[in-house]
């Protein structure tokens, strides 16, 4: 089996990291983008992606060190976005029951733009910290500035059309891409909840006013748009899970009802997907993955600690090429260990347990 030299790699990973003790002492004494606070992630970051290099991963991230979510501290920089003092309040579940994600809510007040590049400081430096591994940067999908709020948050009196909204949010990110691949960026991921959730009826009820039952269709073709023109030599993928705070879930279901579209449409370079337990379905719906296109496989779960068997994971790796060849494939954590700061209920020592596992399982399967 042929090496792959271009991301996403054979063992690969979602791109959030547990936070340690001491970056989260230090978020709790010193205020956000101070000098304390911000020589702290940086050693954190210097750290971790050392050990990412260490394990044998062939991508590194920040971890995410830098933020609170994993979307929202992206978005509300996005000119045009207006952070508001209603509340987005997001059902999650458990195996203990039921809780739920909170943020501020956002507002869509002005025309979309980009002021300037995002996280450019962050990726400037992760990209100084690498020696072996590819810099992996980690953003919001286009698609997750509507999802949070939907088409109710867009002033009317800013977009009377709201066809323009979307053409200045695709317009906004394809800046971000170009502004990103400048920097030197080769390989960027878009977090994409919203065609995950979108499977599960219950989600699709929540956005009816959206015409939910079209609505990843408008998704697609709003990525589509920001990524049509990416820089040369830059490779994107999308991970899309059903939710990830505090090791719960928003949703339910496998990809049946967006496959088609999703994977014969969208035009990413590979597709991370969460394949962890039942609740993300089979994988039957990879079968409309074409020819080119990287399947990631989320077989490893980051909701807990318990450390999977190399076996099972290569029998699973077996059943997934039925529809999707070999070659194709690449094996993963199902999402982040630390979507929010607050992270999921393991140990970092598991989380290193489960990466090196990755990185071993890969290695047997695909050389």
């Amino acid at each position: 089996m042929a090496l792959r030299t271009e991301p996403p790699f054979r063992a690969d990973h979602v791109g959030s990291l547990l936070r340690p003790k001491a970056l989260l002492d230090a978020r709790a004494q010193y205020a956000p983008g101070s000098p304390e606070l911000e020589a702290v992630e940086d050693e954190a970051i210097r750290d971790v992606v050392r050990l990412q290099e260490e394990i044998g991963l062939r991508s590194a991230t920040d971890g995410e060190f830098r933020r609170t979510s994993w979307h929202m501290d992206f978005i509300y920089q996005l000119g045009g976005v207006t952070k508001t003092d209603e509340q987005i309040r997001v059902r999650m579940v458990n195996a203990e029951g039921e809780g739920a994600f909170t943020s501020a809510g956002l507002a869509i007040t002005e025309k979309v733009r980009l002021r300037e590049p995002i996280f450019a400081d962050a990726f400037r430096f992760l990209a100084s910290c690498t020696t072996s591994a590819v810099p992996k940067l980690t953003i919001p999908s286009p698609s997750m500035v509507h999802y949070r709020g939907g088409t109710a948050a867009i002033d009317r009196s800013v977009y009377p059309d709201v066809e323009e909204f979307w053409a200045d949010l695709s317009a906004a990110y394809a800046d971000e891409v170009r502004a990103l691949g400048e920097l030197g960026c080769r390989y960027l991921q878009l977090d994409d909840t919203s065609l995950a959730y979108l499977n599960d009826p219950a989600q699709r009820a929540e956005h009816a006013a959206d015409d939910a039952d079209h609505l990843h269709e408008r998704y697609i073709r709003q990525i589509n748009a920001a990524i049509a023109d990416k820089p040369e030599g830059m490779r994107i993928t999308t991970h899309m899970c059903r939710g990830n705070y505090r090791s719960s879930w928003a949703a339910e279901g496998g990809y049946d009802f967006v496959a088609e579209a999703l994977f014969g449409g969208l035009m990413v370079d590979g597709f991370f997907c969460e394949f962890d337990d039942e609740r993300s379905g089979g994988f039957a719906p990879l079968r409309y993955v074409p020819p080119g296109k990287q399947v990631v496989l989320g077989l490893v779960t980051t909701k807990n600690g318990r450390l999977e068997d190399a076996d099972t994971l290569k029998r699973r790796i077996d059943e997934a090429a039925k529809y999707v060849p070999l070659d194709q494939l690449c094996l993963s954590p199902q999402c982040g260990f630390s979507s929010t700061v607050e992270g999921n209920t393991l140990t970092v020592d598991e989380e290193i347990a489960k990466l090196r596992l990755i990185v071993q399982v890969a290695e047997d399967v695909w050389g």
